[in-house]
């Protein structure tokens, strides 16, 4: 971590107390609230979600194709990844591509997503990110210049894509009311 030298701004205030000019000082500001960005929330999210937990990071220049990502709670693309997976979170970095089937809770694009992808909390995509496919999400971000297309809905918690869906049991077949028809030998 750097620190500030103590000299920077010092003649910028040098000349406010040569003028005489009386300033407030930063303490006697009052409190103003700040109103985040949803694409900084996120992003704070997703900071946070990527502490800890097992990580795969694809570097630069790595191809990773057919195969399915099991047990990873974070991804990190910087390379190319062909793959299937599910897990917490995944951050396609600029020159990072992306292509398959993935479910996460949290995604930031900054490269390239193509293919099948459920997102179970928040979908952040960046200008410089581009989406297609068949997408779902619960919540989404685009910044101004990133591209999302292909079949675009909002996912719904309990559309779980872990489970399949139940299956209405069959219905129940009546016989119709009156006599039944009689048998011939």
């Amino acid at each position: 971590m750097s620190t500030q030298s103590p000299f920077f701004g010092k003649r910028a205030r040098d000349a406010e107390a040569d003028s005489g000019i009386a300033r407030p000082s930063a303490e006697a500001e009052p409190h103003m609230d700040f109103n985040p960005s949803a694409a900084q929330v996120a992003n704070a999210t997703l900071a946070a979600a990527m502490e800890g937990g097992s990580k795969l990071i694809v570097g630069p220049n790595i191809k990773l194709k057919g195969v399915e990502i099991t047990d990873c709670d974070t991804l990190e693309v910087e390379g190319m990844v062909e793959a299937s997976m599910d897990a917490r979170v995944m951050k396609i970095a600029e020159q990072g591509v992306f292509k398959g089937s993935a479910q996460f809770d949290l995604v930031t694009i900054h490269g390239q997503f193509d293919g099948s992808l459920t997102v179970r909390q928040v979908l952040v995509i960046h200008a410089t990110g581009k989406v297609t496919g068949k997408v779902r999400y619960s919540r989404l971000v685009v910044e101004e210049g990133g591209q999302l297309s292909g079949e675009i809905s909002v996912y719904r918690a309990q559309e779980s894509p872990r489970s399949p869906p139940p299956v209405p049991p069959p219905a129940a077949v009546q016989a119709p009311a009156g006599p039944s028809p009689a048998r011939r030998p």
